[in-house]
């Protein structure tokens, strides 16, 4: 663990920008926005768009290398990008893209020809908390972008990963603590002090090595609770003491990513590499009973959007819809491409990695592609930043580059 208390001032680039931290209503101040489930809050957005696509507000650079989504806050955009000398912390104004901050956290790299940052960071109380994919976990101050502290969930929390692909998780914070998952022999689930970044507990009794899904917060069973999903199992832990209240085995292949879902007493889970999906009930007295296990949705990393009792989100190249209750697919259909998907204002948006972006109207009933339009400035890399949605704004991050599209009426 290590403490920063006068950090070398060229971490930082120090702004007149005051920021008085609240949260507004169109912000999205973490991964998957404000409540992890890939659901925006926005209405008067356009319900159509231009061949070309909706206008381009500004285009930004300087975000570094890497596959990390972003976070708006009070008028401020924050990622994780890799430059030559480390993993940094990027800080940018809303309005313009112009820089305000950028503070390093730790070192630089990938795996596989995937080099760069995979997670996004998360936003609260003044601070911004970030992870690379080296398992360096951050806690900067928001307005300066001073490195309050760092911590390491490999050399100092045992952390294991279920394959080689590097760390992906985007922390969860929640009241004064900071969770994380570096799974291993020390306990698959973390909390972490937010003051300071000291052990608040680790799960002694679950130990799967970490896959790269990011944790949720659920209520079941009047028990609120953290979420989680490894290679092996799917638990829900307690937030005070770290006891894992219920747990069910799940065998995950290659790399579990995507973040699960929860309607009342199920818990829904997908990943790829052949595996499918999985529901489960989760009683009163801790047991958890599997409804179903299919194919439907084999999502890889692009994510799912639970709404009104059917799960959305693409299996490979197309976009389907499953009924979380029974398992029963409602429609299979060829979209723009294998990606990433989040829903607003009564349609979906759908991010292909290759480069389209699509605007869905999608019910039980059916589906239809509405518009579609090619990211221009694209990088080469695969398109696996999540889009985000803020403020009448539609964001793409793109390796170094940010587009900013006006989606507003």
């Amino acid at each position: 663990m290590h403490f920063f208390k006068s950090p070398p001032r060229s971490l930082f680039l120090f702004f007149t920008l005051a920021i008085p931290f609240f949260l507004s209503a169109g912000d999205w101040p973490q991964w998957r926005g404000p409540d992890r489930d890939g659901l925006s809050k926005e209405s008067g957005l356009l319900q159509e768009w231009p061949e070309a696509g909706p206008k381009l507000a500004w285009k930004a650079s300087g975000l570094g290398e890497g596959y990390s989504s972003i976070a708006v806050s009070d008028g401020v955009i924050y990622t994780l990008g890799d430059f030559p000398d480390g993993a940094y912390i990027v800080a940018v104004r809303e309005k313009d893209g112009s820089p305000v901050w950028k503070t390093k956290f730790g070192e630089a790299g990938g795996h596989k020809g995937y080099k760069g940052t995979r997670s996004t960071p998360t936003v609260d109380g003044g601070q911004v908390f970030g992870m690379n994919q080296q398992s360096d976990v951050a806690c900067v101050d928001a307005e300066s972008g001073k490195l309050l502290w760092t911590v390491n969930l490999q050399k100092d929390f045992g952390g294991k990963m279920m394959s080689g692909w590097k760390y992906s998780e985007s922390p969860l914070v929640d009241g004064d603590r900071v969770i994380v998952t570096p799974g291993g022999k020390q306990g698959t689930l973390l909390a972490l002090d937010r003051k300071t970044g000291e052990k608040v507990w680790q799960t002694e009794d679950w130990t799967d090595a970490a896959g790269y899904s990011s944790v949720v917060v659920a209520t079941i069973h009047g028990k609120r609770q953290y979420v989680q999903l490894t290679g092996e199992s799917v638990a829900g832990v307690d937030p005070d003491s770290g006891e894992v209240i219920w747990k069910a085995a799940r065998k995950g292949k290659t790399a579990v990513i995507t973040t699960p879902v929860v309607q009342d007493d199920i818990v829904f889970v997908t990943s790829a590499y052949g595996v499918g999906c999985n529901a489960f009930r989760i009683a009163a007295d801790g047991t958890a009973e599997e409804l179903y296990a299919n194919k439907s949705i084999s999502n890889h990393h692009g994510g799912v959007v639970l709404l009104d009792g059917y799960v959305y989100g693409g299996s490979g190249g197309t976009f389907r819809c499953l009924n979380i209750e029974t398992g029963e697919e409602m429609f299979k259909e060829r979209s723009a491409g294998k990606g990433a998907t989040l829903y607003a204002d009564g349609l979906f948006y759908l991010r292909a990695e290759d480069g389209p972006m699509a605007l869905i109207q999608a019910s039980p009933g059916g589906y239809e592609e509405v518009s579609r339009f090619e990211q221009p400035h694209r990088s080469g890399q695969k398109a696996w930043a999540h889009p985000v949605i803020a403020n009448g704004k539609l964001y793409l991050r793109d390796q170094d580059i940010l587009l900013c599209y006006d989606i507003a009426k």
